[in-house]
């Protein structure tokens, strides 16, 4: 009878010890999903940091908008320029006209909410915001460069799609689209038009 309860208590003791043995391993569990958990919202924070949603007030050219929504009042307009492209010049016709109502067609008009993605350097030299536009997924600049509404100029240090814009600008001249076709091709670079005619 004695060994019988002696048994009893041992078998009980070691379900005791594997119980607790469980437990800790539970919260060990726990404590690792909650590190993950603070891991990845800090990268998602880091990312958004980034990026900034704002509504298109107006486009101004074929590289360049007006947005509101960038600083703490919703209500400011701020100057926005497309990384990594040249657009036409606006009194370069028919391409310049062409460049503003392309990126008009693919931001949707004005009012439209499109997300900004920002690179090394933020501002250019006349205080313009610089970014990468995107609007349901789509890269604008490459999506200008790829239908032939802007030459892809890289610009240091802001080569974060540089390959992808330089990819769309080779299948634009393959393709013959926008300022590539043979039969009314641009002559002069937006930049050297600027240059040319100040």
């Amino acid at each position: 009878m004695k060994i019988k309860i002696w048994f009893t208590q041992k078998r009980r003791g070691a379900e005791t010890h594997r119980s607790v043995r469980f437990s800790i391993l539970v919260k060990k569990i726990a404590i690792v999903a909650c590190l993950l958990l603070l891991v990845s919202c800090q990268a998602k924070n880091q990312q958004a940091a980034n990026e900034v949603q704002v509504k298109v007030a107006r486009v101004v050219s074929g590289q360049s908008l007006e947005v509101l929504g960038m600083a703490e009042q919703p209500n400011l307009i701020s100057p926005v320029r497309l990384i990594g492209i040249d657009a036409p010049d606006m009194r370069q016709r028919p391409w310049g006209d062409d460049a503003k109502q392309g990126l008009e067609a693919l931001i949707g008009g004005a009012e439209q909410i499109v997300t900004l993605e920002f690179d090394l350097e933020t501002k250019d030299k006349i205080g313009r915001t610089l970014a990468y536009v995107w609007k349901d997924k789509m890269l604008l600049n490459e999506e200008l460069v790829k239908q032939g509404y802007a030459l892809f100029v890289g610009r240091s240090p802001n080569h974060k799609y540089d390959q992808r814009l330089e990819r769309s600008q080779q299948l634009a001249r393959l393709m013959r689209q926008g300022i590539w076709k043979p039969e009314k091709p641009m002559r002069l670079t937006p930049a050297e038009f600027r240059r040319q005619f100040r």
